[in-house]
């Protein structure tokens, strides 16, 4: 294994995609590394082509990030930081357009309804693209016109196109919740306010999740989600994934854990981290 390249933080997408945004905001002295999938972005850390992972894990309007949840407990690395982005809608075109030259905008799938009662205003029809940064490259090198395309104005400032109009989402709750992941871990950092991530199996016994979930609500410790998904296909065995907040080393977080290890047949501690105070407004 190389040593990891530093000041490198690879995502998934195209350089302007909301992944590249977070990544600048959460780390802004590193370089961009764009991959294609997240396999490509976990990769590149383990192999030591980057320092840094940046990865979506949930969003507030579609929920979790398909596939996310099943490759972190394999991928080796470690979460560093947690960074909420709020997503802002930007419609963009080629420079010297106006706003009703445009018919059509490419953008997407989960940008266009969050763009709807905009786009049915203005009379512009929507086409779905596989990125929105990658739609924003194409609208520069082909330069069509009549045609826009919703993306973050990151986009608009590396592809050269210009901005028409600014947030323009129906409603202004949107936001991704990103992790930064690393190889090593970090125990040391210490914040006001503590974050605990991990994933865990329940021992095949009567009410042994309720059971494991007791020690969490007896030592005052606050779980802020819990999700289940399947493991390898089986709808018999099953991972669950948890946050909570505190450090391994709080004793009321240390006594939960164990009274949880009793009722589980695997624990994987993914990271713990400050929490980024997003999350509380």
């Amino acid at each position: 294994m190389e040593q990891a390249r530093p000041g490198l933080i690879a995502f998934q997408g195209a350089l302007g995609s909301y992944s590249h945004e977070a990544a600048n905001l959460a780390r802004p002295g590193h370089e961009p590394l764009p991959c294609n999938t997240f396999e490509d972005v976990i990769e590149a850390v383990r192999e030591g082509r980057a320092e840094l992972a940046m990865l979506p894990i949930e969003n507030s309007t579609y929920g979790r990030v398909a596939d996310i949840h099943r490759l972190l407990p394999s991928s080796g690395l470690h979460i560093l930081d947690e960074h909420f982005l709020r997503v802002r809608i930007a419609l963009m075109s080629l420079p010297g357009a106006t706003l009703e030259d445009v018919k059509l905008v490419r953008a997407h799938l989960v940008l266009l309804p969050q763009s709807a009662r905009f786009l049915r205003s203005h009379g512009i029809t929507g086409v779905a693209a596989a990125d929105s940064a990658g739609a924003a490259a194409d609208l520069a090198r082909h330069r069509t016109p009549a045609e826009g395309v919703l993306a973050s104005e990151l986009a608009a400032q590396i592809h050269g196109l210009e901005v028409l109009a600014r947030d323009i989402e129906d409603y202004g709750h949107n936001t991704t919740r990103f992790l930064v992941m690393g190889r090593a871990p970090d125990l040391n950092r210490r914040a006001e306010r503590m974050m605990t991530t991990f994933v865990f199996e329940v021992r095949n016994i009567p009410a042994a999740l309720y059971k494991a979930m007791g020690g969490f609500a007896t030592n005052g410790v606050n779980m802020t989600k819990l999700e289940s998904y399947m493991l390898d296909g089986s709808f018999t065995a099953t991972q669950f994934y948890a946050d909570i907040e505190g450090h391994p080393e709080d004793a009321n977080v240390k006594l939960a854990l164990d009274e949880l290890r009793y009722f589980t047949s695997h624990l994987h501690l993914l990271g713990t981290y400050p929490a980024d105070l997003k999350r509380y407004d």
